[in-house]
């Protein structure tokens, strides 16, 4: 009995596999409408067949099975093509943020062993970047033109030739299929690593919770590399429902988009719905499409949820999750959101296991405050090439997120502050140490806290507060600059304060705390107006 379960071909016909999720979808919805990319629009059909032939392309290059193929590009049908056929091909997805700093995209593709780079024109043609990617000598391959450029691309030459049918590639649920980087305490990117299957997991799970059926039209505008949107987008492509691309936010496109292409479900930043609602146009607009919206990486200010629900959609949930537990993990949903006000991130999906445990590993009930734990399917193989790493966050059976929580009496989840000093600042992650590290380098800085402060733009503003060194001066404006030689934009402190002494505890330590506390009203309400990264 044994033997015949794991035999080739039983694993073949029960096997998971992100491929196959679009090959199954294109031959039930064939010449289904999958993907709009401005005035491009691509088919099921279409979809799959250039996947495949990619995925051959991959295989012909003598790329082997497992091999790394790093992406650096912006949200494009090319990105999902490029992306569901290194699947299909057997290889592993990385994912990387191509905001970041050349030399933290070089430690990324270094620490991956990447084997290829898949690059967008526009983020190759950076100075910096072409020549961190010139020294590594690693074979690249352009995904999107820049303008006015030939439309023949190397992936479309790429294409040509190659045959449309699926390749046989021997893929296990359990194989790795991504690598996503995400920021770690130390400053340095840790590689997250996910199977087929804990994916595969998530995104049924977010078709259930989200309510997409073949019929929805779900918008892609935030960042395809990061788990979030990605998440979103392959449970939309599981349905045979429409994908909408766009590439950043803008309120007036994003209007007029939703209007066009009959939007039924978008995922943004509170910021993002902010904007929206201070639309001079928005009364104008007919946005009867909306039925669901969601929102991330901060709770929305009662005011503004209490307009969006009244005027732009009757549905509004909150999503939480992170990389190392493939989302959504948590979700306040919309019954809820006019019910209580905060923090909160809700009740588990159907996927994962959420609980809150003390020091201990012993579970605590509603009321008791402890660190913020989850089991399932969709949690993480662990992190690339960092077993201590990997281990410090799987005690007791669990796994570990960094982040301090409470159940209320009615089980719904508070969250009320990081065990890592982690900035979440439009999106993005930024540790504190690393932009610390950054300004202490300065030589007239003597000492550097780093917080994240409100902000309605960006829901937390990487803030900065130094001492300087007996006899030396800088300013502000000095500092910020020099931070911005050295990080990615969106890393760099919006603001720099130069004060005459940090707070600090009796042992030394700066007391971050008192300078939240201290600072709270620092953007006040002037936030969109401050500087862009």
């Amino acid at each position: 009995m044994d033997s015949y379960a794991d035999s080739t071909e039983r694993r073949i016909i029960r096997r998971i596999a992100l491929g196959d999720n679009l090959t199954r979808a294109a031959r039930v919805h064939d010449e289904a409408i999958a993907l709009v990319d401005g005035g491009e629009r691509l088919s099921y059909a279409a979809f799959e067949a250039q996947a495949n032939q990619f995925a051959h392309h991959l295989r012909a290059s003598g790329l082997p099975a497992g091999g790394k193929v790093a992406m650096l590009a912006t949200n494009s049908i090319e990105f999902l093509v490029a992306c569901y056929g290194i699947f299909k091909a057997g290889m592993v997805w990385v994912p990387v943020n191509h905001m970041l700093s050349a030399d933290d995209v070089r430690y990324v593709l270094e620490h991956a062993e990447a084997a290829l780079v898949l690059v967008d024109d526009a983020i190759h043609d950076r100075p910096g970047l072409r020549a961190m990617l010139d020294a590594l000598a690693l074979p690249v391959l352009r995904l999107r033109p820049g303008r006015g450029a030939d439309e023949a691309t190397p992936l479309k030459q790429a294409l040509q030739g190659q045959p449309c049918a699926e390749p046989a590639a021997d893929i296990g649920d359990n194989d790795l299929s991504l690598i996503m980087y995400t920021s770690g305490t130390t400053g340095r990117q840790k590689g997250v690593m996910h199977s087929h299957l804990s994916v595969h997991s998530a995104l049924v799970s977010n078709v259930a919770e989200s309510g997409i059926d073949r019929e929805s039209v779900c918008m892609a505008m935030l960042p395809l590399f990061h788990c979030a949107q990605f998440a979103m987008t392959a449970a939309t492509l599981l349905t045979g429902a429409r994908v909408v691309v766009l590439r950043g936010f803008d309120a007036e496109r994003l209007l007029d988009t939703i209007e066009r292409e009959r939007i039924t479900h978008l995922t943004g930043l509170p910021l993002m719905y902010a904007a929206l609602l201070a639309s001079p146009t928005r009364a104008s607009r007919d946005l009867s499409s909306l039925v669901q919206c969601s929102y991330g990486m901060a709770p929305m200010p009662r005011p503004m949820l209490e307009r969006l629900i009244a005027e732009f959609c009757p549905h509004f949930s909150l999503g939480t999750g992170q990389t190392e537990v493939f989302p959504v993990t948590a979700r306040f949903r919309s019954d809820q959101q006019l019910q209580r006000f905060g923090s909160y991130w809700g009740q588990a999906t159907m996927v994962n296991d959420l609980a809150v445990m003390d020091d201990e590993g012993r579970l605590l009930g509603p009321g008791e405050i402890g660190e913020i734990v989850h089991r399932g399917p969709n949690v993480m193989l662990g992190y690339y090439k960092d077993p201590e790493a990997t281990a410090a966050v799987s005690r007791f059976g669990w796994h570990h997120t960094g982040d301090i929580g409470m159940f209320d009496a009615d089980r719904q989840l508070l969250f009320l502050d990081r065990k890592k000093d982690v900035i979440k600042t439009g999106g993005e992650n930024v540790p504190s140490i690393k932009v610390e590290e950054v300004l202490l380098r300065h030589p007239a800085v003597a000492n550097a806290a780093v917080v994240g402060l409100a902000h309605v733009r960006w829901g937390e503003a990487v803030s900065a507060f130094v001492t300087l060194k007996p006899g030396m001066a800088a300013s502000a404006d000095e500092l910020r600059a020099f931070c911005l030689q050295q990080l990615g934009g969106f890393e760099a402190p919006k603001a720099v304060r130069v004060l005459q002494e940090l707070p600090m505890t009796p042992t030394g330590k700066i007391q971050k705390h008192r300078l939240k506390t201290a600072f709270s009203d620092l953007y006040g309400q002037d936030a969109f107006n401050g500087p862009n990264p």
